[in-house]
This record gives structure tokens, sequence and C-alpha cells, in this order.
């Protein structure tokens, strides 16, 4: 029976974000987006989740006052909820100078085909279109994935992102690490978002607070020499991103591997925690980044 009921909540899930995937489509690009940013920042502030954004905002700018936090989290609905409504026309964008699409800032740092690399960015602006836009570039770019608990809402999204392209997706944990280290012996670059809390890895410093954060980045640009690309998007119009590909990061070298893996770590927090200073109303502030004691309150 509980199998049955699970299969039917599957079903009706999956059920209502084809409806809204088709009224997305229905809408178009920008007017999807609109929609999709307007109903979530209206109505995200009041959900309880909200509540660890608010914590958050209060870690991350001690010094702000309640309403620009507000402003800023609804804004973070606002981004989260026309990202999603975004998904369906992601394969139908391109690199474009006016409308739905994306242009790149930077290009001349991206690593060439064929060449391990490691790319690291964040959950702003729209996070998928990265790997759309490196794609046109000639980049294989393969990248973790948790999968969402419903197999068929995960069918559907699989097919969103990526279309009809074969691009790899590793699943997290010791499977998918091997995956990732034979995609980079292969010569392929490996595309990370370092912004989300884990359980291992390391502490580093992130907004002002320590934030337990993965390793495996740093390691596997260690182990390979490879350059480390720090890459983000940016929404600079409806349904609109510039892609920004800054300079590798310098590699340690001291000798030892643990202190390089701990250093490099820090630096790739460092170059995400500017990013989100920058433009704070496009990052998904909605995730414990912290430690559980900094959510008791």
């Amino acid at each position: 029976m509980a199998r049955s009921k699970g299969q039917w909540r599957w079903r009706a899930e999956a059920g209502l974000v084809r409806v809204l995937l088709g009224l997305s489509r229905r809408l178009g690009a920008v007017r999807a987006s609109a929609l999709g940013g307007a109903v979530a920042g209206g109505i995200g502030p009041w959900l309880p989740v909200s509540r660890v954004g608010r914590r958050n905002l209060e870690m991350a700018f001690p010094d702000s006052d309640a309403g620009w936090r507000e402003a800023v989290l609804r804004g973070a609905w606002n981004n989260l909820g026309r990202t999603m409504m975004e998904l369906p026309h992601l394969t139908r964008m391109g690199p474009t100078v006016e409308g739905p699409g994306w242009e790149i800032a930077g290009q001349e740092n991206l690593p060439p085909p064929n060449h391990p690399a490691v790319l690291f960015s964040a959950h702003l602006a729209n996070w998928e279109v990265l790997t759309r836009a490196t794609l046109t570039e000639g980049l294989r770019l393969g990248g973790f994935y948790r999968a969402p608990d419903n197999p068929l809402v995960d069918a559907e999204l699989r097919r969103l992102r990526l279309g009809d392209a074969e691009i790899p997706l590793f699943p997290k944990g010791s499977k998918g690490a091997r995956q990732a280290l034979r995609h980079l012996m292969d010569g392929q670059p490996l595309g990370v978002l370092v912004d989300q809390k884990m359980n291992e890895g390391v502490e580093a410093d992130f907004l002002g607070h320590p934030a337990r954060t993965a390793t495996a980045p740093a390691e596997l640009a260690l182990r390979f020499r490879c350059p480390v690309i720090p890459v983000h998007a940016e929404r600079i119009g409806p349904c609109r991103f510039r892609l920004v590909v800054e300079k590798p990061l310098v590699l340690p070298e001291s000798g030892d591997r643990q202190a390089d893996t701990r250093s490099l770590t820090a630096a790739m927090n460092a170059r995400v925690e500017l990013w989100v200073r920058a433009r704070p109303q496009e990052w998904l502030w909605l995730h414990r980044r912290f430690p559980r004691e900094a959510y008791k309150r």
C-alpha cells in the first residue's frame, strides 16, 4: 500500500511539473520567466523555508537593516521562479547580442576542447545556462548531479537540461568521484557548483563564517595540475544572461597536498563570496549553508 501511495504521489508531482512546463512553453521564454518570478517572489517569502534565507542574510550582512534583507530575499525568490520557468527554453537558447540567450565575457579564459580543467561556479542567476553555454563552445562539461527523489520528475528535468546532448552527469559519492576522475583522465572538463553545504570536506570561510565545503574539486585539480577556472552567470535582462569566465586560480605548490587542498578550497569559496556580495538577489539563500547551530535561533 505504501509503495502504491508513493507511486501515486510521484505521478501527481510529475503531472504538475508537466503542466507548469507546458504553460512555460506556451507563454514563451520572456513571459514565462516574468510569470515565474512574479509568483515565486510573491509567495516565497511567506513559506517556512524563508526563515533559513533570513538567517543566512543576517549572518552574511550583519550591518544591514531588515528591510534591505527582505528585498534581497524577494529578489532571490524571484530569480528562483524565473530559473524554473526558463528550463523548457534552455535547449532553444544560444549566444546572441539581444533577446533570450547569453553572451560570454572572458571567453579567452575557457579551456580548449579535449583539455582537462575544473570550472567552478555557484547557484547564481540561472546556473543551468552554464552547461548549455559551454557546450556551444565545444566543451563537454561533466558535472555532479543529485537526482530528485521522484524518478518521473528526474527524467523530465534531465531531458530539459540536456536535450539531445550527451553530457555526463555523475552521482554524488565515491562512485561519482571515480567517474569524474575518469572524465578528467579522458581530457574533458569538469563543472562543479561549490556553494552548497556538505556533510564532509573541510571548514572554509564563507561570507564571514566557517562553512563545510567539499574538497573533491581541489583534490582533482591538484592531481591533474589542470586549470581551475571561476565562472558564473549574471542575469542582465529578461531571460538574458552574461557568462563571466575569469582567469584560472593560481594552484598552490607547497608540497603538502592536504594544505594545498585546503588553500585551494578556501580560494574557491572566497571567489564565490565576491559574486554573492556583488549580486545578492541572484543567489540561492534558501539552503542551510552554515553549521546546524547557526539555525537554532
